[in-house]
């Protein structure tokens, strides 16, 4: 028997709601980029986006411990003394998201799939979001082919519980 090599289509797709409300930012950022790469499950592939989506709501709220309240973004615009720089402190105070967003980007790998894996990730300040459905319906959905077809199991699925029928 050979070494286990996971296929797009047998990847499913979950989505997560995690409360960042009164969490340390780390420890929340730790978890939240473990679940998008897909390091929870024993299909775990390094190359693959074999994660779930994850929703953070309150993140206005979330907790910064220590000194990083004097933490500092940079951004440069690409002219001369182009440098711009906001203090963690005021950036929680405008763009709540953007400070949670940062760390879970800096805790995810830093290629094209760490890219990829970030468009998974979707951050909200209160604790509301537009993504009720598809929490509802995406447990266990199954990724169609890259051909634009549904995996033959997914749609026997709905096939046998009358899903999709007129």
């Amino acid at each position: 028997m050979g070494t286990y090599s996971l296929k797009p289509k047998d990847i499913e797709e979950k989505w997560h709601v995690v409360d960042a409300d009164g969490q340390p930012l780390g420890r929340l950022a730790s978890k939240v980029a473990a679940t998008l790469r897909g390091k929870d499950r024993p299909t775990f592939t390094p190359s693959m986006p074999n994660g779930d989506f994850v929703i953070i709501v309150n993140a206005a709220k979330v907790k910064i411990t220590g000194d990083t309240r004097e933490k500092k973004y940079y951004r440069h615009s690409q002219y001369p003394g182009g440098l711009k720089s906001i203090s963690q402190e005021k950036l929680l105070a405008t763009r709540p998201e953007r400070v949670v967003e940062y760390a879970v980007k800096g805790m995810l790998p830093h290629n094209s799939l760490g890219a990829r894996l970030l468009k998974r990730l979707k951050v909200y300040a209160g604790p509301d979001h537009p993504h009720q459905s598809q929490v509802n319906a995406g447990n266990g959905k199954k990724r169609s082919a890259p051909d634009g077809t549904a995996s033959k199991s997914a749609a026997s699925k709905s096939a046998a519980s009358g899903v999709g029928e007129n």
